[in-house]
């Protein structure tokens, strides 16, 4: 299992970005919001999706939930 974060901040396209904890992309940490752990991208972007409208995984760390 691995710990996920969103982003606070919005991508420029809107999407609010989830990333797990090892990724070399990770926002600042005053920017990150916890997602806890999860088996895969799929349950942290399901709840990133109730905190924001728009989520997305990121293309490096959560390739699978990558819709860009």
């Amino acid at each position: 299992m691995a710990c996920y974060i969103v982003n606070r901040n919005a991508q420029p396209t809107g999407e609010h970005e989830v990333h797990n904890e090892n990724c070399s992309r990770l926002p600042d940490l005053e920017n990150q919001v916890p997602l806890g752990s999860h088996d895969s991208c799929g349950p942290a972007v399901a709840k990133a999706n109730s905190l924001y409208d728009k989520v997305d995984g990121c293309a490096y760390c959560c390739p699978n939930c990558n819709t860009g």
